[in-house]
């Protein structure tokens, strides 16, 4: 049968029971008829949907009246910033109050051991636990009040979530302790913020905190509340120093024999004491307030509401440190939808393994573990043909991200993407990244494989985590999208690099209720940051893009000038050279009495050797890294990419040292947010800087 007859039975007049007359056809007509109408239900399941995006992508940015070119988000019917989504959701108490309500009592926090499958705790057990813990505080002496400084040094688990919302439920402020900020850093936050009580998740770090107790070098600390298990002799050696020392479950006992009605906070409350690792000096302690955090998490749903709703379906996976705001931004609007939060094992080496026993559904990431994925499935494709199926995969799925369309069933999904969704757990449905600047490449192909909204954002600390995100519908790399709509943000000049707000290119400036309150006990600093109009001003150098987004271009912190004059931002010329190839890392260097820029690159041990080979070198990655061939040819191929790039001359390295071991956090290279800490590379790779300087004649 024909296809025009087949259709023509669908117009006969006479047809009044169809399933009575398909018994009439032959059975190959049927087969036909069925062939027919599998591939139509096929085509309409599987058929791309565009996103409809919630506003005109032409032009993502509103010019704000009357406000020295300040620009607002479209999704704003006016020039007043949004500060709260949910009425009843003004502090983070609220917020966890309303997730118990649209969670129906579902789970909460969970928890696994390995190789075993999450335990989880419902919202009211969390509740319960927290107000015992809150009132246990309150028992032992300490104040509901904003003016009380609480402790969290620990990775991130369930406990640490129960301390927070304890806290939050008598008005405490808590004080986040980086996990890998080292004794003298975390001494210096204990005494700036005079805390006498911290919570610690093993015993080991109460014997580090004891060290400091002994040594007098924090006198302060009185209280200790441990969560795992610990030994009588610990409690002993507290004793002698004057420092109580208790066990997590006996303080939630106690508090349960003495509970107290909570005193939530006001939203101009502090929450949150936030300490930025920093690149240079003492790390500064950032006051954020429930209105700061609330109204950063509701732009975020703003945004998103078109393109995805979230609610108590939804699992989140906390691996990304909840001493920082980025995680705690992303857990805040988590619970106040009453969603899941499924905490990794503690060992980001186990990752993979969480991934796909949680099956999460919200993943924040960070652009190393993005290059790491990106760098993982471009390794596997390890012939020229699974190359040129991976790559013709890819642009079949990038067309379609130009047309807003996301999605995870198409045939190339099926074919050459599934592995890498099921690596992710299968259900992953939004992804955020930020932190740090990501590779345009790496984004819009992880875009495509994944197949899920995947956003990327820009902000700091002192602006409770984001202040721009990309927009739903524009699948677009190379900006950080627009203005959130709890911010307004400007540009303005910065005369010695030659950026000029005029000309749409300047210092990013931040205002709305998001912008931080100040550094604790640091008016110097606070003012640096904020100006006598309340605006922020993040140090980056942006340019509005004709869409209205906004691109992060420049760095204006670490700027330094070389012996001509000229003013070098070597962030922005180490992020072009880290996409080359066999590159991993780079620390690029200046001095003022030398005329031309040097560089630490640390060779990438999972590219060099197949990299070398296509070169024409052979060789372990050891050999590689001592053969002066292959260190020419990774220096010219960084120098390619930044001429590609449009990097002056003078912006070019002339020189390389090749070092085996990654920077990073352990060797002290690294800030807890993976920054490069600039004084401690020039003061590690002294020997070899001094040595190229001697040996390039220019």
């Amino acid at each position: 049968m024909q296809a025009h007859e087949l259709f023509g039975y669908f117009r006969m007049p006479e047809l009044v029971d169809f399933r009575q007359y398909i018994r009439t056809l032959p059975t190959n007509t049927l087969m036909g008829f069925g062939a027919f109408a599998a591939l139509t239900t096929f085509w309409y399941a599987t058929r791309p949907k565009a996103l409809k995006p919630p506003c005109d992508l032409s032009m993502q940015s509103v010019e704000v009246a009357g406000s020295d070119g300040a620009r607002r988000s479209p999704l704003l019917n006016s020039d007043e910033p949004l500060v709260y989504f949910y009425d009843d959701v003004r502090t983070l108490y609220e917020g966890f109050q309303r997730g118990i309500q649209v969670s129906n009592n579902g789970p909460c926090l969970g928890f696994r051991k390995p190789d075993q499958p999450y335990e989880w705790l419902s919202y009211k057990e969390v509740a319960e636990m927290s107000e015992c813990v809150g009132s246990a505080l309150i028992h032992k002496g300490f104040k509901a009040s904003p003016d009380q400084y609480v402790g969290i040094f620990a990775q991130n688990r369930p406990e640490w979530v129960i301390i927070e919302q304890g806290c939050f439920a008598f008005s405490m402020v808590i004080v986040p302790l980086y996990d890998t900020l080292g004794a003298d850093a975390i001494t210096y936050i204990i005494n700036k913020a005079e805390l006498s009580l911290i919570f610690v998740d093993k015993a080991e770090k109460a014997k580090l905190l004891l060290d400091g107790v002994e040594n007098k070098s924090i006198p302060g600390l009185k209280f200790i509340v441990v969560m795992d298990c610990f030994s009588s002799d610990l409690t002993e050696r507290g004793k002698k120093s004057g420092v109580e020392i208790i066990s997590m479950q006996a303080l939630q006992n106690l508090g349960k024999a003495n509970r107290r009605k909570p005193k939530p906070p006001a939203p101009e409350d502090l929450a949150v004491i936030c300490f930025t690792s920093g690149t240079t000096g003492n790390p500064k302690g950032a006051l954020i307030t429930h209105r700061n955090i609330v109204s950063d998490c509701s732009a975020f749903v703003k945004m998103t509401e078109t393109a995805l709703t979230l609610n108590a379906s939804d699992t989140h996976i906390s691996f990304l440190p909840l001493a920082h705001m980025y995680e705690q931004l992303m857990q805040c609007v988590m619970l106040c939808h009453g969603a899941k939060i499924g905490f990794f094992q503690g060992d980001i080496r186990l990752l993979m393994d969480d991934l796909k026993a949680l099956q999460p559904t919200i993943f924040p990431v960070v652009p190393r573990l993005l290059n790491r994925m990106f760098d993982r499935i471009f390794g596997q494709a390890n012939t020229a043909v699974k190359r040129w199926l991976l790559d013709f995969a890819y642009k079949r799925k990038e067309a379609e991200l130009r047309s807003g369309v996301i999605r995870n069933n198409s045939l190339w999904d099926k074919l050459i993407f599934h592995k890498i969704q099921s690596s992710l757990g299968g259900k992953v449905r939004l992804m955020v990244t930020g932190a740090a600047p990501v590779s345009a490449t790496v984004l819009t192909f992880l875009r495509a494989a994944l197949g899920c909204q995947f956003y990327e954002g820009y902000g700091q600390t002192e602006c409770t985590a984001g202040c721009c995100l990309s927009m739903p519908g524009d699948w677009t790399a190379g900006h950080v999208g627009a203005p959130m709509p709890c911010n307004h943000v400007k540009l303005v000049d910065v005369e010695e690099m030659n950026y000029m707000a005029s000309k749409g290119e300047g210092e990013v400036c931040v205002k709305g209720p998001n912008v931080f309150q100040g550094y604790l006990k640091d008016p110097a600093q606070t003012a640096d940051a904020l100006d006598k109009d309340g605006w922020l001003h993040t140090g980056d150098i942006g340019k509005w893009l004709p869409n209205g987004t906004l691109k992060i271009i420049d760095r204006k912190k670490h700027i330094f000038k070389l012996a001509q004059g000229e003013y070098i931002a070597p962030e922005k010329i180490e992020n072009i050279y880290v996409r080359s190839e066999p590159v991993a890392q780079v620390f690029v260097h200046g001095e003022s009495l030398q005329s031309f820029l040097i560089a630490i690159v640390v060779p990438d041990v999972e590219t060099l050797v197949h990299w070398a080979q296509k070169k024409g070198f052979q060789g372990s990655f050891e050999e590689l890294c001592r053969s002066k061939d292959v260190k020419k040819a990774i220096l010219d191929d960084m120098v390619r990419l930044g001429k590609d790039s449009g990097l002056k001359p003078f912006e070019q390295v002339k020189g390389i040292a090749l070092h085996l071991e990654l920077f990073s956090v352990d060797n002290g290279l690294l800030t807890p947010t993976m920054k490069a800490k600039r004084p401690e590379l020039r003061n590690y790779f002294r020997p070899q800087i001094e040595e190229l300087y001697s040996t390039i004649k220019v």
